[in-house]
């Protein structure tokens, strides 16, 4: 997790660690797009965003609810470029639909990246905090896991 910074043009640094990460994908590009479950945004690496491009254009658009979800992450979805200093330009409706403050925080989700408000992020984290799972709780897949 990092705790980064969204200047006042909209630019956001990508940590040097990050871009070395990005660079194991193959491009240092990256697909901005919105979480259609939290109000946050979701950064793909470009190979990884082709192939849930893919899967997403791929599902029946007679469930409204599925056109809902294309609309939201196809219509959302930004290539962005980092620019010789590592920053990449986040566009208005991205930042308005995360709610994007001057801080943010930046963390790793295995094929993506996580993009929060600094201060939603805090809330959301005292929420799960104050509400902790039981083992009960947990999906089947997640019981089988040993960390």
């Amino acid at each position: 997790m990092f705790n980064i910074s969204l200047d006042a043009k909209g630019r956001l640094a990508i940590p040097t660690r990050v871009r070395e990460v990005l660079e194991g994908f193959g491009s240092t590009g990256l697909v901005v797009t919105v979480d259609t479950q939290d109000r946050c945004l979701m950064l793909y690496p470009v190979s990884e965003w082709s192939v849930i491009e893919t899967k997403v254009q791929a599902l029946p658009s007679f469930d409204a609810r599925v056109r809902v979800i294309k609309r939201m992450l196809l219509g959302y979805a930004t290539d962005c470029e980092p620019d010789g200093s590592g920053r990449i330009l986040l566009g208005a409706a991205l930042r308005e639909y995360a709610g994007l403050s001057r801080e943010c925080v930046l963390m790793g989700q295995g094929n993506k990246l996580e993009l929060w408000d600094k201060a939603r992020w805090d809330g959301e984290l005292d929420r799960y905090l104050q509400q902790p799972m039981s083992l009960d709780d947990l999906p089947e897949e997640l019981k089988s896991l040993s960390l």
